[in-house]
């Protein structure tokens, strides 16, 4: 009967690397509480000498569904690169948006650029009424009953900002009543 027993040696990298597989694995987990949704890649062309060169800009949204959202919109060479830099920039920009229950507080209509849109509260069982782009804003800021009509340009940048923008006007009943002096 013959034992054999097992060592495994690591070197000093070795074990730098393992440690950072970890520290990368807990980073991922922290940053899964977002969502992350792709809402537009737009392919640049650039005519050169050997061809053409094309490079990317992407609209990213973020959100975890419980009221915070952000959005980003970036530019690289690659694709992906470009992603993974909107994705970064809009966990940079994040809001809270105010929410009355499972809808938003109040009407609000807001012009940015040549895009116009209407957000209004909703009763409960309507659910999301709106076109692609501020839909996908809309339910990953956890909002599940709102009406949204755009008015003007359908631009994807212009359009997710003026919904943010929208946003930032909204205000909670007790922020209306503070700013009145009821409270």
């Amino acid at each position: 009967m013959q034992l054999v027993l097992e060592v495994k040696v690591c070197n000093s990298k070795e074990e730098k690397n393992m440690a950072k597989n970890t520290e990368s694995h807990k980073k991922e987990k922290t940053e899964s509480e977002f969502n992350e949704k792709v809402l537009y890649i737009n392919r640049c062309s650039k005519v050169v000498k050997g061809g053409r060169k094309f490079s990317f800009s992407a609209l990213i949204v973020v959100g975890d569904g419980k009221g915070r959202v952000g959005y980003g919109f970036a530019k690289a060479n690659e694709l992906t690169d470009a992603i993974r830099k909107g994705g970064e920039a809009a966990r940079k920009n994040l809001i809270r948006v105010p929410r009355e229950g499972s809808t938003i507080p109040h009407e609000v209509i807001v012009h940015w650029d040549g895009a116009t849109i209407l957000l209004k509260p909703a009763p409960s069982g309507t659910g999301i009424v709106a076109g692609s782009k501020v839909r996908a804003v809309l339910e990953l800021a956890g909002i599940e009953n709102v009406m949204a009509k755009s008015l003007g340009s359908s631009n994807p940048n212009n359009l997710v900002k003026a919904t943010f923008e929208a946003f930032n006007r909204l205000s909670t009943r007790d922020e209306i009543k503070q700013r009145r002096g009821l409270e």
